[in-house]
């Protein structure tokens, strides 16, 4: 069997999962296309704006997508076809699930943020530990998606990067500020016509120049410095698979949809097309390079995964085809990093109860926000990277547990959402606890053993206390 074909297996199972497993968690959730949503409620034309479903769906898939679905899977290729699956599976059974719960809580709690849907399944504890942790890592997302777009336009126009830098900083606080259909409803749409391109382009390629696909694949682990599969490759491809970011811009689009019937499409759809998104860049690492040593030594000692973006686009679309899947892979971070400004804004006007249709509200929390994410900017972005994969994949599993928690107070199968909420557990607490430089440093199998030990508590304290419905939770919910 020509090793292409898996390729097309991956593919199909994706789009498989999305109308089999998709449609079953929307018929546990429970979906009903009869109830009135937030913005039918609740339009006020700054944060909630009615727009139609396939724009809603355009404007999550590049919310959500990111740097993550490009940079992580060109990592990801490091370990081998490990990597393929746990795109494929994790897109379907973990990411699609997560960021659909997340969504559809949004709706529920009439298009609360994801720390007032977090307090009102998991107690206002945990509710006060998520306000502070989302806003952090919003905004380290969206100085993340700063450092990562100026360095590729960098390269390919040779301007200093902090001329982008600048630019790019000026473009998230308009769009943070101004109301979300005026340059989110607008122009994200004909930036995923770039998107498209690049990921279409590309792979196409590949197969156009007869490059052999997975020339050097083994069911081992391959990464040339022999990191661990178990947790480095589910802490790697985060935004490919499964990414707690994406929980902070679902209740956005969650504020623009008119019916319940659309958050499949939307949320769990969104995923499973970034998932592709990923798919095509573990494809590409695993087959644009002969094996993981000559892949490794293109991303150098600082795993500058940019640098692998422009070889393999210029490659095999040339100058000026490199150049448009180059501006592709542009628009991700960009059009996520200006989302996360505006989530945090969105978050802590929840969190104080600040009405955000005056301008002078808006531009009284953007700032501050802008004065603190340009300081940041000035860290290195490695160590900043690091922080955010471990935080992102810890708020992961704090909104699968969320969705359980929902699901269990209402007698459902809650195992969609309690599973995947196990799994990430075990990955965020094994990488901190085995990590060094950010980590407690322990011993490989140790950080195992505490991570088995934490999950299996955290289970044990949802199937025995979260039977019950807080007092705080919407009766109507």
């Amino acid at each position: 069997m020509p090793a292409s074909l898996y390729f097309f297996i991956a593919l199909a199972g994706l789009l498989a999962g999305y109308f089999v497993y998709g449609t079953f968690v929307e018929k546990v959730f429970g979906a009903d296309p009869k109830r009135a949503t937030p913005v039918c409620r609740m339009a006020d034309g700054v944060d909630f704006v009615e727009m139609k479903p396939w724009k809603v769906f355009l404007i999550q898939l590049l919310n959500i997508a990111g740097l993550g679905p490009v940079f992580g899977p060109i990592l990801g290729a490091l370990y081998g076809p490990t990597a393929l699956l746990w795109v494929v599976f994790g897109s379907i059974f973990a990411g699609a699930v997560h960021d659909y719960f997340s969504g559809m809580l949004s709706i529920r709690y009439n298009g609360a943020s994801i720390p007032e849907a977090v307090g009102y399944n998991l107690g206002n504890t945990i509710r006060q530990i998520m306000r502070v942790f989302s806003v952090v890592l919003l905004v380290l997302v969206g100085v993340v998606f700063v450092a990562g777009p100026a360095g590729l336009l960098a390269n390919l126009t040779g301007v200093d990067a902090m001329v982008f830098v600048a630019i790019i900083f000026a473009y998230y606080f308009i769009a943070t500020v101004l109301p979300v259909d005026k340059i989110i409803g607008t122009v994200y749409p004909f930036f995923a016509v770039l998107l498209v391109f690049m990921a279409v382009g590309l792979v196409s390629m590949l197969f156009i120049k007869g490059y052999d696909f997975y020339p050097a694949a083994q069911w081992v682990n391959q990464h040339p410095a022999g990191l661990p599969i178990f947790p480095m490759v589910f802490i790697t491809i985060a935004c490919g698979a499964v990414s707690g970011f994406h929980a902070t811009q679902s209740p956005m689009m969650a504020r623009c949809i008119a019916n319940e019937k659309y958050g499949r499409p939307v949320f769990y759809g969104a995923m499973i097309a970034e998932g592709v998104i990923g798919l095509i860049w573990v494809t590409l690492g695993m087959s644009f390079f002969p094996d993981p040593a000559a892949l490794a030594a293109v991303l150098g000692p600082k795993g500058n995964a940019a640098l692998v973006v422009n070889n393999i686009s210029v490659s095999l679309l040339g100058g000026f085809g490199g150049a448009l899947a180059i501006l592709g892979v542009v628009v991700l971070p960009v059009t996520s990093g200006d989302t996360a400004f505006r989530s945090a804004r969105l978050t802590i006007a929840d969190i104080f109860g600040y009405d955000q249709r005056p301008n002078r509200n808006r531009l009284s929390i953007a700032v501050p926000l802008f004065v603190i994410g340009v300081a940041l900017n000035f860290i290195p972005f490695g160590i900043l990277w690091r922080y955010f994969g471990w935080a992102n994949q810890t708020l992961a599993a704090i909104v699968l547990w969320t969705g359980a928690a929902y699901l269990l107070h209402r007698g459902r199968f809650h195992w969609v959402a309690t599973l995947p909420a196990m799994f990430m557990t075990a990955v965020s607490v094994s990488y901190i606890c085995f990590e060094k430089s950010m980590g407690f440093g322990m011993p490989y199998q140790m950080a195992n053993i505490v991570a088995v030990v934490i999950t299996v508590i955290c289970a044990a304290a949802l199937l025995t206390k979260g039977r019950n419905r807080l007092a705080s939770e919407p009766a109507d919910s």
